[in-house]
């Protein structure tokens, strides 16, 4: 009676069987499998059958997830390397240009001009014929597709050449742009070729869970590649990519990320630009006494300021992409000229860090490698100046200024990259904007390090023991402050000791950046985000800093009440003027307009055919075949044109499982007129119709013979229809006298396809639980529900607009915050009481069908009173 399993049931199946050959006296023999045995002939007959038994075991591996995640790691790597080798050999050819007319300074200016507009122009120019989803970043589309939406185009072959080649010529002008965000959409392409590539040898690569699963990896391998950080490149990509990130994807990240970073070094090693793997930006600072604790007041105050300035460039940024759309004046030239605006950009920015220009107060003619190299210098360049024995003299050279100091430099470089990087960024170019952040967060950095070695030259005095203050630290603080302010993320603290090879300024980093982010939260949302919300991408935004007082918001509060709903004793007039007044996706399937018990959903492409299909050509000409057949016992009947029409459905409408099943039952699932029907009330009628929607039919597959007669009656139509298309002569006012007597007709749901649970909510539900489903299940609609009944809905525009707080969108119900929380007093109202009896009684009086019966023909329900 408590027995348990002692042995796996696939182990006993096959010991049995041996048993049951010994006892049977057969020897089990092996054979080859009948594929094989075209190879067994011929001399090399073993080495063949090796070879496709490896060939065989190799594909069978390749399905496997390590394979896929090296080759993803590898590809990006090459990438990565290549990309930085071209963006180098233009940057070295601009440097060679500007050099080379060192005795014309127009000539210098007309090349220093000259040559970025150029790849800008032409990087645009490439990017909107080839593929213009691969303009801006990237990250904003992958948050969006992590979620489950798709997006047309963006993970294509065509997109990432794109991305790829416009990258390359973006960055290699020499404009303030990132490569970060759009690595974060390369590895993703990448990730989405690979899948279907690898698709031929297995179809586990076509699983859309699977898919997502590699293109959460791959987002972090576009930011490990990037700056060889994997441990920062997984947890930055988690950030700013999903709202909630499953564990068994945590190992995929790493892997992947660390693979390639480690072949991305390899390759600076192997092209002998580095003696061996070291990080990008390696830091001197001292590790015995790194900074002191009366320092960590200037840390937080990097951290605050960071945070606001974060903020300002947030909004900057989407104030000049809202001016440019707003002035249709200006829009509508730029669309005629999509080259002009890049180009104009270029020039200006070009124009103004000119090195003998403007460009020598802000150290112009450094690249923003060289910029990163320069402020991580842990030489003290206010006190000492410039020291002769730093090996990067003449890089340094450019922060020098005969007729200013240091202060008026990076104040003055600080202040034009900040409003120039969030101009460059809204050129139409694959670019990204977390390296200029990145650089200017270093100079904000730099500057405060400066000051605090100028207030305190022989340093803080701590117990008889003198510490100079090294500024560079200031700058490693400054960088990750503003980066995590900018992006909404606390990551860039690791990738910061990943960049520079040193973690002594772990914690001041963490107090900057948990500050930065902090301020910059309750201030703006992310870059990221508020890019989403300009090109109004459905996207839910988070519950952050600031929305306390959401907690106490239901779902009652903000849920649409007047929706349209389709009832399941309802007539096709009626389909027809729902389809006219709303625009839902998906429509919820009610008992009737009294109960309104809600039964499922159903798609609008369904209602359509059903609608279509009733109103269709081929009906209206079995109806007039009808008319002139002769009165005898061959005439069709309504119930077999319906099936026969079900049979050629449109591309809308699926297939029907019971449309293979014998003619006999299924002609009998569906009375022809009242007067087959057997007699019965509403109830029944709503029970049997309940029945043939959702319960399964248990009968076998068709005969070969049912089969047969299946193609028979077929072809018997498609010969009638094409007899008949030759006979139309109805006039257009019999036309539609004729469809007007077809929408009076009830709805058959039977050839619909109809989902019988759908995401459901109830009236209580908080705004934060709401938010939770949303973003877990990546819904965008729920119906909700009282007791069973449609009460009203919520999509992702209320519960986006309930989070921002403007709750006064026409069709939602205003309540004030703590309205809800005041009416829980009471558990149950009376009136839901009297509700729930009543329902109880009608159920328990009138059972629904369990069900389906095996002929499909009881009707010996007992009518069910109302």
């Amino acid at each position: 009676m408590y027995g348990r399993y002692t042995q796996d049931l696939g182990t006993f199946a096959k010991d049995e069987a041996a048993r049951l050959r010994l006892q049977e006296g057969d020897t089990p023999r092996p054979r080859r499998p009948s594929e094989l045995l075209e190879y067994t002939q011929g001399r090399c007959a073993p080495c063949r059958v090796c070879a496709l038994q490896c060939q065989r075991f190799l594909i069978s591996k390749v399905g496997e997830d390590w394979v896929f995640l090296i080759l993803l790691g590898l590809v990006m790597a090459l990438v990565s390397w290549a990309m930085d080798f071209a963006i180098a050999t233009c940057l070295q050819a601009q440097k060679w240009m500007y050099g080379g007319l060192d005795t014309n300074v127009l000539l210098q200016y007309m090349a220093w001009v000259t040559y970025p507009t150029v790849l800008i122009t032409f990087s645009a120019g490439f990017t909107q014929i080839l593929a213009p989803q691969a303009v801006g970043s990237g990250i904003p589309e992958m948050k969006t597709i992590l979620r489950g939406i798709v997006l047309k185009e963006y993970l294509t072959l065509k997109t990432f050449v794109a991305k790829v080649i416009g990258l390359t010529c973006a960055l290699g002008s020499g404009m303030p742009l990132g490569k970060e965000g759009p690595f974060v959409h390369i590895a993703s392409m990448c990730a989405a070729l690979l899948s279907r590539f690898l698709s031929l040898f297995g179809g586990f690569y076509e699983n859309e869970a699977r898919n997502i699963e590699m293109l959460a990896a791959a987002c972090a391998v576009g930011v490990g590649c990037c700056f060889a950080a994997p441990i920062g490149g997984v947890l930055f990509s988690i950030e700013v990519t999903s709202t909630f990130f499953a564990v068994r994807n945590y190992w995929r990240g790493f892997f992947a990320a660390t693979f390639s970073a480690f072949i991305f070094r390899v390759l600076a090693v192997w092209n002998k630009d580095e003696e061996t793997i070291t990080a990008l930006f390696k830091t001197r600072f001292r590790l015995d006494f790194p900074f002191d604790l009366q320092e960590l007041p200037a840390f937080a105050v990097i951290g605050i300021a960071s945070g606001f300035g974060g903020a300002l460039f947030v909004y900057l940024n989407r104030k000049i992409v809202q001016f440019m759309r707003r002035q249709k004046t200006i829009n509508r030239f730029l669309m005629k000229k999509r080259l002009l605006f890049p180009a104009l950009v270029t020039l200006i920015i070009s124009t103004l860090t000119f090195p003998p220009g403007f460009g020598q107060f802000m150290a112009g003619q450094l690249t923003q490698k060289d910029t990163l190299v320069t402020l991580f210098d842990n030489q003290t360049w206010a006190k000492q100046g410039l020291s002769d024995e730093f090996e990067y003299l003449g890089i340094l050279e450019a922060w020098r200024h005969p007729r200013s100091n240091v202060f008026v430099t990076l104040v003055v470089f600080i202040l034009m990259k900040f409003w120039m990087s969030a101009l460059a960024t809204t050129i139409p170019v694959p670019c990204g904007a977390f390296m200029p952040v990145f650089v200017i967060g270093a100079a904000f950095g730099r500057l405060v390090g400066e000051s605090m070695a100028a207030w305190f030259p022989d340093g803080i005095h701590t117990d008889s023991n003198t510490y100079r203050i090294v500024p560079g630290g200031y700058a490693v603080v400054g960088a990750a402050a503003l980066s995590g302010a900018v992006t909404h993320t606390v990551s860039t603290a690791v990738i910061v000791f990943e960049l520079t090879g040193q973690i002594s300024h772990i914690l001041p980093v963490m107090i900057a950046v948990i500050l930065a982010n902090a301020v910059a939260q309750s201030l703006q949302p992310s870059l990221y985000d508020s890019i989403i919300r300009i090109k109004k991408l459905p996207y839910l935004p988070e519950l952050g800093w600031g929305h306390h007082e959401k907690y106490n918001v239901r779902v009652e509060d903000i849920m649409v009440r007047d929706i349209r709903y389709v009832t399941l004793n309802c007539r096709y007039r009626d389909l027809q003027q729902v389809l006219h007044s709303t625009k839902m996706k998906n429509l919820p399937l009610v008992e009737s307009a009294e109960s309104m018990i809600l039964l499922g959903s159903i798609e609008r492409a369904q209602v359509g055919a059903l609608l279509s299909n009733q109103l269709s050509p081929q009906r209206r000409l079995l109806t007039l075949r009808q008319k002139v057949l002769p009165e005898d016992g061959h005439r069709l009947s309504d119930s077999s044109i319906r099936f026969q029409i079900s049979t050629e459905a449109s591309s809308g409408t699926p297939a029907r499982p019971a449309l293979r099943k014998p003619l006999k039952p299924a002609l009998k699932r569906v009375p022809s007129s009242p007067a087959d029907s057997p007699p019965a009330g509403a109830a029944d009628h709503t029970g049997i119709a309940l029945k043939s929607l959702f319960c399964a039919n248990s009968a076998a597959e068709p005969t070969e013979a049912q089969g047969t007669a299946y193609h028979k009656a077929k072809r018997v139509r498609i010969s009638i229809v094409e007899e008949m298309i030759l006979g139309d002569k109805m006039t257009p006012a019999e036309i539609l006298e004729w469809e007007e007597q077809q929408l009076d007709q009830l709805v058959d749901f039977s050839s619909a396809k109809i989902d019988p649970a759908p995401f459901q909510l109830v009236e209580h539900t908080s705004l934060h639980k709401t938010h939770t489903i949303f973003s877990l299940l990546g819904l965008d609609h729920a119906f909700v529900t009282s007791i069973g009944r449609l009460v009203g809905m919520v999509s992702l525009k209320e519960l986006r607009k309930a989070i921002e707080g403007s709750l006064t969108a026409k069709g939602v119900k205003v309540r004030p915050p703590l309205a809800s929380f005041r009416d829980s007093t009471a558990s149950t109202s009376d009136a839901d009481t009297t509700a729930l009896r009543q329902l109880w009684d009608r159920h328990q009086h009138h059972p629904m069908p369990r069900e389906a019966s095996p002929g499909g023909d009881d009707d010996d329900d007992t009518p069910k009173g109302q």
